[in-house]
């Protein structure tokens, strides 16, 4: 298993700064909210570029291409030790409407059926201080350098 990341942080310009989190789909987080919400990320091997990464993968979570500028943000080590690189773009996508990638796995467990979850659930729109309370505790650290860079 690959033990690095590469994602994409939109922002979008409200009343206040509003960042794009991701719920992760399938039954292990389910019922699961504070913590649990990430930015649009995924795996990638040493040959690939991390942003042309982090493109694909936002695109496979979401339905949707990123287009803008990007502004890397410092990578970050999460608690089971996979590095995550991150660039911030502006723009503004319809929550509503996403289209994520899937995956299949045995649900459930030793049962010997096989069914298919969504890689992502739900996508919504959060301020910078909701997003605190929903992004896994690690990636907040992106949220504090969006604000740095905006600021």
């Amino acid at each position: 298993m690959a033990n690095k990341s590469a994602g994409i942080l939109m922002y979008r310009q409200k009343e206040e700064i509003e960042v794009l989190l991701v719920h992760p789909g399938g039954p292990f987080f389910s019922r699961k909210d504070l913590g649990s919400w990430s930015i649009p990320k995924g795996e990638y091997e040493n040959s690939e570029d991390p942003l042309d990464a982090a493109r694909r993968e936002f695109l496979e979570e979401t339905g949707y291409e990123v287009k803008g500028d990007a502004k890397a943000l410092t990578a970050i080590k999460q608690k089971g030790g996979k590095e995550v690189k991150a660039w911030a773009v502006e723009g503004d996508i319809d929550t509503e409407n996403i289209v994520s990638n899937t995956f299949e796995i045995e649900w459930p467990p030793r049962s010997g059926k096989r069914q298919t979850f969504p890689e992502i659930d739900k996508a919504e729109w959060f301020t910078i201080e909701n997003a605190r309370e929903k992004i896994n505790e690690k990636q907040a650290a992106f949220l504090d350098k969006l604000k740095s860079i905006l600021e």
